[in-house]
């Protein structure tokens, strides 16, 4: 009975906030006096899941080299080329100012710390920081101190801030939203359509959310990060570090309630624009892995930019565990994944091997990959022996004797692989980061030369609208924090 009343519940919030006008970021937001933080956190979660779910998504599966444009139509062909518009971040840039962000606001607003609402405060403020990382991540400098403000604070053209600063506010918002969870105080239930509630997992999220945070630094400034995460160790919250505690969103498979990009394939009449690539699917035949099967059908992978070019056999599509496969309905009710709990296993096993925390990186590590076949229900007799005595054992062990950097491309390719088709925007981020894996290939229709994609253009909508704009920059220009050599 919970269950279906949650499902009920959800499915109006759904209802209520599917038609979201995509509002101006610039502007003032008139916040309703009968809009309560209950109607409000379930907006602003699927706000982001729409995002992460859909276009991130798509960004990451072309550039992170696990999806292909199928060279029968033609939706995605500026991804292969490296030059999407600037009007196609419209939508996702305003879903999360306008639509998650401005809906954070006004929980923290109305919320405080009054003690039947500083569980929605908590999370608010945890989400505020998820959110602008997204952002930075992708983008670069953003609108960040000034953002939100509107013309009540008289600045409707907010500036953007360095990536730099951007980074030490989030990393004090995560921090903030943490520290104010109050297990004994009332909180949210079905309305939260991530954790249902449940504040021990939020405050695991939070400090996954910071590991992550701090260990994008790792290169650019290696003692903050190991200042930050030797912080994070004396705590007793810990991290994410078991399926059952992976931060996603689930859907249903009513239309209206799908997977944000399933629902995307629906609106576009069933059209399959994506196919696998070959530099992912190659990898895992050659490797004998049964995700093979769990990430894609039977047929070839097509090499990134050969969209005007027909392989020999039939394509193999991204399958419906990762949303993406238009024909099937079960496509419908992948989750999008914000933390997954193989996601926070590999950053503990990278922070180890960096000396930054305690643990055996070498155990995290084989954690972090048995996790992900659990998560893809991969727990019967054969892919538990093939993980434990061929995978582990002399396709994929770890480098246990090997150096630093050798130890994080270990860990960041079986990264790579883990995420393949369900956390795809982290997985291409993770890649600018490290250059991890080192196999990626340039596409065929680059039409940047001989270089990969290093962030997503800024929309249209900041161009024209707002008078701070830096200007564009180009594809090609690392942010901040990427500095490895």
């Amino acid at each position: 009975m919970k269950k279906i009343l949650y499902i009920l519940f959800v499915l109006t919030i759904l209802g209520q906030y599917s038609c979201r006008k995509a509002l101006d970021v610039n502007k003032n937001q008139n916040f309703p006096a009968d809009v309560t933080v209950v109607q409000l956190l379930p907006a602003a979660e699927i706000s982001i899941g729409q995002v992460e779910g859909n276009y991130l998504q798509i960004v990451g599966g072309v550039w992170a080299q696990y999806w292909t444009q199928n060279p029968s139509s033609s939706q995605y062909r500026p991804l292969e080329q490296y030059q999407p518009g600037p009007s196609s971040a419209n939508t996702a840039w305003s879903e999360l100012y306008s639509g998650a962000l401005t809906d954070l606001k006004q929980i923290v607003a109305k919320g405080g710390t009054a003690a039947n609402t500083v569980n929605y405060t908590a999370i608010a403020k945890i989400l505020q920081a998820y959110t602008f990382q997204v952002l930075t991540d992708n983008f670069g400098d953003i609108p960040f101190s000034e953002a939100l403000k509107g013309e009540d604070a008289g600045i409707t053209s907010p500036k953007y801030d360095k990536q730099e600063d951007v980074y030490n506010g989030i990393i004090a918002l995560a921090k903030e939203g943490r520290d104010m969870i109050n297990a004994e105080a009332g909180g949210p239930g079905a309305e939260d359509v991530i954790y249902h509630g449940n504040m021990t997992l939020w405050a695991k999220f939070a400090n996954t959310l910071l590991l992550r945070m701090y260990l994008r630094l790792a290169y650019k400034n290696p003692g903050l990060a190991a200042t930050g995460i030797a912080e994070l160790q004396t705590s007793a919250i810990g991290f994410i570090s078991g399926p059952s505690e992976t931060a996603q969103i689930s859907y249903m498979s009513n239309p209206g309630n799908a997977n944000p990009l399933y629902s995307e394939m629906v609106n576009l009449g069933y059209v399959q624009n994506l196919v696998a690539s070959a530099t992912a699917l190659d990898t895992l035949t050659a490797r004998g892995d049964p995700r093979r099967s769990v990430f894609y059908s039977s047929g070839v992978g097509l090499p990134q930019g050969y969209y005007n070019i027909n392989p020999p056999g039939s394509y193999a599509l991204p399958s419906p565990a990762v949303g993406a496969y238009a024909n099937s309905s079960e496509s419908a009710t992948a989750p999008v994944k914000l933390i997954s709990s193989y996601e926070s296993l590999f950053l503990q096993s990278e922070a180890a091997a960096r000396g930054w925390l305690a643990g055996a990186a070498d155990q995290l590590y084989v954690n972090a990959i048995t996790a992900n076949y659990t998560e893809y229900g991969l727990t019967d007799k054969e892919s538990m022996d093939y993980l434990d005595s061929v995978y582990l054992a002399s396709i994929a062990p770890f480098p246990s004797t090997g150096g630093t950097e050798e130890k994080a491309k270990a860990i960041i390719t079986e990264k790579w692989i883990a995420m393949t088709g369900n956390q795809n925007d982290e997985a291409w981020i993770e890649w600018r980061r490290t250059g991890y894996p080192t196999f990626f290939t340039i596409s065929r229709t680059s039409r940047i030369g001989n270089q990969f994609p290093q962030r997503i253009p800024y929309p249209e909508t900041e161009i024209t609208r707002n008078l701070n704009f830096p200007g564009q920059r180009s594809m090609t220009e690392k942010v901040w924090w990427d500095a490895k050599d």
